[in-house]
């Protein structure tokens, strides 16, 4: 491809989705985005190409956001996270929202929606410390084709078999031929829409976790600290942010700080969960010594 097309795309991915195209990954143009110009009837991809000068079409250019996103994903990813969500941010959540009852969750970048049921089913599982509460998961991505997969709840067997325990498989799953579909009472827990993490989130939230994994390493330094500046406003003072093991704020911003000895999860800047638990501990050790 020549450059001053790979700068076409460069430049377009980075306008509408804020992904980062460097040129060692120009490979993937050819092979991404000839199925989308054969899908428009183009000659050629230089074609279209030659298309995006002008005004182009919107759904054209949807469509090739939707071709060059990464989709990559998996029930219980990384299984750490989900671990931390469990034992530690749970509970945590359990006992200071006991008045209002109520936890709302995002899942950003949330692909075929392996994350946001996952999370779903832990939730499930501790059903009975949650009797009578409010949770809603709100599961968002870019790809209007991805979301459509995540609704359907519908996945092959490598999917399922992917981080995903078997016992929940059986509870939660019911097998439809070759495939496996979701049981409602863990769907009616995730709702699904588009969003671009570039837009406005005035109006979302307040949110009591956010999960963002694996999706902000596509981002440069300067939208990455955009991101968290717009999630600091929509998340709850106490509130949880989990990211991908490869991603961090350090360096980038200073509106949410690591959780100390807890990779992954971050709290926002004012958030004094780390002081209380730190005091919690301290204080349990002091009784311990006491009563020895």
């Amino acid at each position: 491809m020549r450059i001053t097309d790979f700068d076409v795309y460069k430049d377009l991915l980075k306008e509408r989705s804020g992904l980062v195209l460097s040129s060692d990954k120009s490979y993937l143009l050819d092979s991404r985005l000839s199925p989308v110009a054969k899908k428009w009837e183009f000659a050629s991809l230089e074609a279209m190409t030659a298309a995006l000068q002008g005004v182009p079409d919107t759904k054209l250019v949807n469509d090739i956001i939707e071709a060059m996103t990464t989709n990559e994903t998996s029930f219980f990813r990384d299984t750490r996270p989900f671990d931390l969500f469990r034992d530690t941010v749970l509970p945590y959540v359990l006992k200071e929202r006991v008045n209002q009852r109520k936890i709302k969750l995002w899942c950003a970048a949330a692909s075929s929606g392996q994350e946001p049921y996952t999370l779903a089913m832990i939730i499930k599982e501790q059903e009975s410390l949650f009797s009578g509460w409010d949770i809603s998961i709100k599961a968002t991505d870019i790809s209007n084709e991805i979301l459509d997969q995540a609704r359907a709840g519908l996945f092959s067997q490598f999917e399922v078999q992917r981080g995903l325990p078997i016992a929940l498989l059986m509870k939660y799953f019911a097998q439809e031929d070759e495939k496996w579909r979701i049981t409602d009472d863990i769907k009616k827990l995730v709702q699904f829409n588009y969003f671009n993490l570039l837009d406005s989130m005035a109006g979302m939230g307040p949110f009591d976790i956010i999960f963002c994994r694996n999706v902000l390493i596509y981002f440069d330094e300067e939208t990455k600290a955009q991101i968290f500046e717009k999630m600091s406003k929509i998340i709850a003072p106490d509130g949880f942010l989990f990211l991908g093991g490869a991603e961090t704020v350090l360096g980038i911003t200073d509106t949410f700080k690591p959780v100390p000895e807890k990779r992954g999860l971050y709290i926002t800047k004012d958030s004094t969960y780390a002081e209380d638990v730190a005091k919690t501990e301290a204080a349990a050790q002091g009784t311990q010594a006491l009563a020895q």
